[in-house]
């Protein structure tokens, strides 16, 4: 595989450019068990070591199918610091396995243990309060079966809470919420955490739900010093949704910027998501030969620079064997991944990504 297919993400670590996402499917066992498979599969191929997956996914069973993958995974060789795993805490997530109703099952294990007041919930759905953060953080960890999260997103936080909170008011809960983190971060609980986002950081500085990865940051220095633990982002990246390489919806220092030069500022990495968007993609990109649409997707966003990883749902085995064929091949030039940006995007694109 060519190098650059593993990127380096600090302290050591050295991660594919394709990751596995596990937001898709029903709440039934069948996906319970190609979740499993596909997770097992990409660890042991070699090719991808970046896991994603979240505790509202599937009401916790994407959670629990990944961690019989890592069962299994572990057992053919693989060893622990050769993968990285990934959730997020947010919104309510109810177990798909229990006998309670979604409704009676919140009640009993989070508001009548006192884990969560209903006053702190934002729209009926999200919370980041820090005690509410550890549960989830414990539940996760459980459900995985490991002790220690590599990294922990706070699930579209800003979108969630800042409309209805204001700016000053979400800051408030922010610096909670990364005091807790970094709380967690010292038990050993989780080695880092970032901010999952739909469209945040991407829109427009004008709408309710924008927000500045500087802010962002801050936040972090004052909760965890200079070494704080907030290195991550995860938000869309596609042909049809290019902002974060098209648009400079952020700023750092006085400067516009977009996104990914935002990161890269701020010494952030980047997971994106939705390459193939959830497969809408698939009659619209560009044809190229020797490459499949999902293909040539993946290769779209794995390209950009400032890119980690491209996350992507993989779990028909046909579907997993073309993705991860991607991994062999080098990722398309700066230049040329510039020419492919403009043609989706737009001419503003060529500025906007340099």
């Amino acid at each position: 595989m060519p190098a650059e297919h593993f990127r380096a993400a600090g302290d050591g670590l050295e991660l594919s450019s394709l990751g596995l996402g596990t937001y898709l499917g029903a709440a039934d066992g069948p996906t319970d068990l190609a979740v499993s498979e596909a997770g097992a599969i990409a660890l042991q191929s070699g090719r991808v070591n970046v896991l994603d997956t979240a505790i509202n996914y599937r009401n916790q069973r994407a959670e629990r199918s990944l961690g019989r993958a890592i069962v299994r995974a572990l057992a053919g060789g693989v060893a622990r610091d050769e993968f990285f795993l990934a959730s997020k805490a947010g919104y309510l997530a109810p177990d798909g396995e229990s006998p309670l109703s979604p409704q009676a099952w919140v009640r009993s294990e989070l508001f009548d243990r006192k884990i969560l007041r209903p006053s702190e919930l934002v729209d009926g759905s999200h919370a980041m309060t820090p005690m509410y953060l550890r549960d989830q953080v414990g539940r996760s960890r459980a459900n995985l079966g490991l002790e220690c999260l590599d990294l922990l997103y706070l699930h579209n936080a800003p979108e969630a809470q800042l409309p209805w909170l204001g700016l000053e008011k979400f800051l408030e809960r922010l610096s909670a919420s990364f005091g807790e983190l970094e709380r967690l971060r010292g038990e050993g609980w989780i080695g880092s955490y970032g901010l999952a986002t739909w469209d945040s950081l991407r829109s427009p500085r004008s709408e309710d739900s924008h927000f500045e990865l500087e802010a962002a940051v801050a936040v972090a220095r004052e909760a965890g010093g200079a070494g704080h633990g907030f290195r991550f982002l995860q938000f869309p990246f596609n042909a049809a949704m290019p902002e974060a390489a098209a648009v400079r919806s952020q700023r750092v220092g006085g400067t516009a910027r977009t996104v990914f030069q935002a990161a890269t500022a701020l010494r952030l990495h980047c997971f994106t998501s939705v390459p193939l968007l959830q497969g809408q993609l698939l009659d619209r990109v560009p044809q190229e030969e020797g490459l499949t649409a999902a293909q040539w997707s993946l290769q779209f966003a794995r390209s950009a620079p400032g890119t980690t990883a491209a996350l992507v749902g993989m779990k028909d085995p046909e579907h997993l064997a073309e993705n991860l064929t991607v991994a062999v091949r080098p990722p398309w030039p700066e230049p040329e991944f510039r020419k492919r940006l403009v043609e989706v995007a737009g001419a503003g694109a060529s500025g906007a990504s340099s």
